[in-house]
């Protein structure tokens, strides 16, 4: 494509959330507390279900994965956000940016991916509770893991590669506190639309294709669990999903509100965006652990062998 006589750009300015000095400040301290609790919480689940040997099942492991990625997802945009919000300059490279765009695509898309994984485990362990050992075995589960890294990795190739060979000369500011694509398109003075096709396709595939598999493992539990006579046994049966169901309501809802908005650098867009990227990494593990006996239980025991290992 000519470009005539547009400069090349090499960097982008990221207009962040505010540009009142005050206000930023205050944005540095709520977001960097926030960082410092997402990382030790999900460190601390990682730990937890590791060292315990009482949560060695399908479940924890599928959720110790869980925590490791919303490690790197939160890793993958908090970091320039905090130094932004501290530094006159926003700048970050073109480079730089799709680096944080391809990490930001493998962590949401392989989360998406392990969540439908999640609700499988789910039904088995509700719908075939006398089998669940035999159908979730180790090299099943294992399987179920990589897999989920392997399609969140074609994803975000097939979206990557034809946005390397776009040429930005036109505005070289983002609307918005980190990259995505959707972001970098209208900065493009390339031809955009096969970049768009790919990301149209790969989205409703991915993101419909994990939404149906979860859906129809949860229409297989309700059906199960009211067919259990029991007020309690239904009780119970609930509760071992209740933690994913509230996980995957929070992803999805904020994925969806997130993406379905036109790209404008709105306050309730980058409300949505806060939510998916930042705020929904932190209450995973709380979720988790707040409403699962096994987990507090474990956390109690692992912390009482630290301290007593390190008196």
């Amino acid at each position: 494509m000519d470009l005539g006589n547009h400069s090349i750009i090499l960097e982008f300015i990221l207009l962040g959330l505010s540009a009142d000095p005050h206000v930023r400040t205050l944005l540095f301290v709520l977001f960097l507390g926030i960082y410092i609790m997402t990382l030790m919480g999900n460190l601390l689940m990682l730990l937890v279900v590791r060292a315990d040997s009482h949560l060695h099942t399908p479940m924890y492991f599928f959720l110790s994965h869980l925590s490791f990625l919303d490690f790197c997802f939160s890793s993958a945009t908090v970091p320039k956000l905090l130094e932004n919000l501290l530094s006159q300059r926003k700048t970050i490279s073109i480079g730089g940016c799709l680096a944080q765009v391809f990490f930001v695509f493998e962590s949401g898309g392989t989360e998406a991916c392990l969540l439908s994984v999640m609700a499988y485990d789910r039904y088995v362990a509700i719908c075939y509770p006398l089998l669940y050992g035999q159908m979730m075995s180790n090299q099943l589960c294992k399987g179920l893991v990589w897999g989920s890294w392997g399609l969140g990795f074609l994803d975000t190739f097939i979206n990557i590669l034809p946005t390397m060979n776009l040429n930005f000369c036109s505005y070289d500011s983002i609307p918005h506190y980190s990259c995505d694509l959707p972001s970098l398109f209208p900065l493009s003075c390339s031809d955009i639309s096969t970049n768009f096709k790919v990301l149209l396709f790969s989205s409703i595939v991915h993101g419909m294709g994990t939404c149906f598999l979860i859906l129809y493992s949860y229409i297989r539990i309700v059906s199960t669990i009211l067919s259990i006579s029991s007020t309690s046994g239904r009780s119970k049966a609930f509760s071992t999903c209740s933690s994913h169901l509230i996980a995957v309501l929070l992803f999805y809802g904020s994925v969806f509100l997130r993406y379905l908005m036109p790209v404008s650098g709105s306050p309730l867009e980058l409300i949505f965006s806060i939510q998916y990227s930042i705020i929904t990494p932190l209450v995973n593990p709380l979720i988790y652990s707040l409403k699962n006996n096994e987990v507090k239980a474990a956390v109690r025991r692992t912390l009482r062998k630290y301290f007593q290992y390190i008196r």
